[in-house]
């Protein structure tokens, strides 16, 4: 299996546990270097299992094939424009053997985050932070840019009891719709097998804050 956006291994991990032998794609060397630290601690048949790749999933070519390519947790969503995702797809076509499944899957957009005023800081309720390890307010600032149809947001923690120590953590996500990610695979060489709406099977409907599209290299 190859994985783009392997990070830290929330999926790879579990998967070379269970058998599947996993090479992964990450341009980020801080989430590949976590990965190496979490990889220290499992057996060495898992730590075999799993290859790293540090990289652009533009670019990389790995010379050889596999019968499942996945594209994980937004990953795809830093495709800003149409060039990145057919030099992107291209890359995708060129690893998966004949009759291999090519997954992907990425958030819906949603209406109501998109119009949000980006002069507003919308609170969420405080929370431990995962690696600050501290009770931290949590705002969030959202600009959507209509043209470029990426929507920028800017959040913002501050940690109880200690303003001086606030931070903020920028994330842009280029927003597909449905029907516009279907148009991308079918010129770009896929066809769709399945799309679902969540990750137990569910149709992708109305309510659907995710989809989840199964592909294969036309």
């Amino acid at each position: 299996m190859l994985e783009y956006g392997i990070g830290n291994g929330r999926i790879a991990l579990p998967m070379a546990r269970h058998g599947v032998e996993v090479v992964g794609v990450d341009q980020s060397p801080a989430m590949l270097g976590d990965l190496r630290e979490r990889l220290a601690d499992e057996s060495r048949e898992v730590k075999r299992r799993v290859k790293l790749r540090r990289g652009d999933m533009r670019k990389v070519s790995l010379g050889r094939k596999f019968p499942l390519v996945l594209c994980t947790f937004n990953t795809a969503l830093h495709l800003y424009v149409r060039d990145d995702v057919e030099r992107f797809l291209a890359r995708v076509r060129e690893h998966l053997a004949p009759g291999g499944r090519f997954v992907v899957d990425l958030s819906v957009p949603s209406m109501p985050d998109l119009l949000r005023n980006p002069q507003r800081a919308y609170s969420v309720p405080r929370f431990k932070h995962p690696t600050a390890g501290v009770i931290v307010h949590n705002r969030e600032r959202f600009d959507y840019d209509k043209v470029r149809q990426v929507l920028f947001v800017s959040m913002e923690f501050e940690p109880v009891g200690n303003p001086a120590g606030a931070w903020m953590t920028p994330l842009a996500h280029r927003q597909f719709f449905p029907q516009e990610w279907e148009a991308h695979l079918h010129y770009n060489g896929f066809d769709v097998i399945d799309v679902f709406g969540d990750f137990h099977g569910g149709p992708l409907d109305a309510q659907s804050d995710v989809m989840v599209w199964h592909s294969r290299s036309r």
